[in-house]
């Protein structure tokens, strides 16, 4: 099962000719979930032919504009296809609100159900058959939340040499044998499915940080994630500033992922103060820390695999 984040837009404040605001899109298999929608967010989806209209959830971090200014026209786009699955939204006070006063004020032309779910407690909020996900707290100059979604332990390998050689025949036992169950053999001796399937092997973890300043909570929370999308607002000499506005530096987003002892890092959400050029010096920061860690650019892929 593939499962892939593209960066959609990576800056924060404000949108530049080169680097649109801060949105994630994470595709597992059939479904898409988007991680905010700042000004830029469709011309990326169009760019990277990406099936948009089947968006099944949208997942907003907070209320600033430069994550959510991106969303209406997602709304009404969304009414010129065929879409009658309901498109659900999550966020923290106030999201309601927006999106609701949106559609009044534009007089938007919406043919599909729209679920709103404000977030007023951490936990579980989405979910399907083999993952969920979660949001936790953050602290900004207004009500933030970070997002993890986690997959199920899949089941461990089946042997069938193994199954052979216990002289369990070819056929539905083995599917009883694959799916937990005992069953008897040609001997009439009872196999457990322990004998011929491996232990469960791990899912995966994508994670999602950003506009809040350094909390030592945020580590257990994206804990062991195989990706983390990490807000590295400022350069280490700008840490007050970052401090002011309750944002980060690249070191203490490194720290984070030091401590989680997740798998690979991407920092997002640059201040507008940084060209491009400029970017290495929070990078170069951040890998002191955290090695395996990259900056994200528009239109970036990041496939995210499983490690057995």
């Amino acid at each position: 099962m593939n499962m892939e984040a593209f960066i959609l837009g990576c800056g924060g404040m404000m949108p530049l000719p080169y680097r649109h605001l801060t949105s994630v899109l994470l595709r597992r298999e059939g479904d898409l979930f988007l991680f905010d929608g700042g000004e830029g967010t469709q011309v990326s989806l169009k760019r990277l032919n990406l099936k948009w209209k089947k968006i099944n959830a949208i997942f907003v971090s907070h209320t600033h504009a430069d994550h959510v200014t991106g969303l209406p026209g997602i709304l009404m786009l969304s009414s010129q296809v065929d879409r009658t699955e309901p498109l659900y939204i999550f966020g923290p006070p106030k999201i309601a609100e927006y999106i609701e006063t949106s559609r009044k004020v534009l007089d938007m032309y919406i043919n599909y159900p729209i679920v709103v779910n404000e977030i007023t407690e951490p936990g579980v909020i989405y979910g399907g058959e083999d993952f969920y996900i979660r949001s936790f707290p953050l602290e900004h100059t207004k009500t933030c939340v970070g997002y993890t979604l986690e997959e199920l332990d899949r089941p461990g390998e089946f042997n069938p040499e193994k199954a052979m050689e216990l002289k369990v025949p070819k056929g539905p036992l083995w599917g009883k044998l694959q799916h937990g169950e005992s069953v008897l053999n040609e001997d009439g001796v009872e196999i457990s499915s322990e004998q011929v399937v491996g232990k469960n092997r791990s899912g995966r973890k994508f994670s999602f940080v950003t506009d809040t300043m350094y909390l030592p909570s945020i580590a257990p929370e994206v804990q062991g994630s195989d990706l983390l999308i990490c807000e590295g607002m400022f350069s280490r000499d700008c840490s007050d500033q970052a401090k002011e506005k309750k944002h980060m530096t690249s070191t203490q987003a490194a720290q984070i992922a030091k401590e989680a002892g997740v798998k690979k890092m991407g920092l997002i959400h640059y201040s507008p103060r940084y060209t491009d050029n400029d970017l290495h010096v929070l990078l170069e920061e951040a890998r002191e820390v955290f090695p395996e860690t990259v900056l994200t650019k528009d239109r970036m892929k990041f496939d995210i695999i499983y490690e057995d």
